[in-house]
């Protein structure tokens, strides 16, 4: 490959199979870790799946000039991100993600060291989760880097969740602060206001941006608890995903906006935006059955989750202000299509 990546595609193969036993904590790569027959290297790889489970499959793709520039977003960041996407998705099943394939396009306009930093990035976020790289494929491409993560995990059988579960007068809850990733990119796209970045809430958002954390542990709890109803996670905005899981339950909503967590912001209005409409949080949106809602523990892992609304028998989707006043709520999250 040209410009300092590599020479040849075997060359690139073996520094990926060192790299990834030394993310693994592996003496050499020619010894595969526990639960991987095959890994980085052959025509495909092979793994164990455990009795009484189902496999989970997810692939999201990160598109450069899309989902990252190389300007705002580092390479570990952008490696971190395309992983914890796909992450996300196995934890709005309530599953255990396992491995990793990654097919990389990488521009010619790239260095070695871009690449050697996106994998970083990527392997420091599957250490931390239990994910293995097993493999995947790559190419050198004119003009933009286009990557795509598939994630394989698993599920005790008959314990995945869906969004199709969510039932009238069920109550809605999410995992965190909403709006936090939008206002993260907001300050890196600013000049002026990365300049600020010292600043607490700044801090917290471009952290929430660059480097989001998957909810895989509380998508395990509320599946391995039959606490929720309804699961999916939040990566096109509350507003968008909320219409989606009330659409694929056959059910409304109303929201309360005083109750939304969100940043908090000099204008009110512009933070309740920033939730509603922002996406990228990869938080998780669940439903609660009434009888069960006061089983749900006020915190998880030390993390407060946040009840901001219930489940209605009509259609519509509608937004309670703090006022009391009640207006329709439009889906106007990310949406390739829109």
């Amino acid at each position: 490959m040209s410009k300092g990546l590599f020479r040849t595609e075997n060359e690139f193969v073996r520094w990926l199979q060192t790299l990834a036993a030394r993310a693994q904590g592996q003496e050499s790569a020619q010894r595969p870790e526990k639960g991987v027959k095959l890994g980085i290297g052959d025509d495909a790889a092979l793994v164990g799946v455990r009795n009484r489970h189902e496999l989970i499959l997810t692939t999201d793709m990160s598109v450069e000039g899309v989902h990252f520039t190389r300007r705002l977003h580092p390479p570990i960041a952008v490696g971190h991100r395309a992983l914890a996407r796909s992450l996300s998705d196995v934890a709005a099943m309530g599953g255990v993600p396992r491995y990793v394939l990654v097919s990389l396009a990488i521009s010619k306009e790239v260095t070695r060291e871009w690449v050697s930093g996106f994998y970083r990035g990527m392997m420091a976020l599957g250490r931390r989760f239990g994910v293995r790289l097993v493999g995947g494929d790559t190419a050198l491409v004119a003009g933009r880097t286009f990557i795509d993560v598939v994630v394989a995990g698993e599920v005790s059988r008959g314990k995945a969740l869906r969004r199709s579960g969510a039932r009238a007068g069920d109550q809605i809850f999410v995992s965190g602060p909403l709006g936090l990733s939008a206002l993260g990119l907001r300050l890196l796209q600013s000049k002026a206001a990365r300049a600020r970045t010292l600043a607490p809430l700044a801090r917290e958002a471009v952290q929430a941006h660059l480097y989001p954390e998957p909810q895989c542990a509380l998508g395990r709890f509320l599946s391995q608890r039959r606490m929720a109803s309804a699961l999916m996670d939040l990566s096109d905005g509350l507003s968008t995903d909320l219409f989606r899981l009330c659409a694929a339950s056959g059910v409304g909503a109303r929201l309360w906006a005083a109750k939304i967590p969100r940043p908090e912001l000099l204008d009110p209005e512009d933070s309740l935006q920033l939730a509603l409409h922002g996406g990228e949080d990869y938080q998780l949106l669940f439903t609660v059955p009434r009888r069960k809602a006061s089983r749900l523990p006020s915190k998880f892992q030390r993390r407060p989750l946040y009840h901001i609304g219930e489940i209605e028998a009509s259609k519509a989707i509608k937004l309670v202000t703090p006022e009391g006043n009640v207006r329709t709520l439009e889906p106007a999250g990310w949406d390739y299509f829109r």
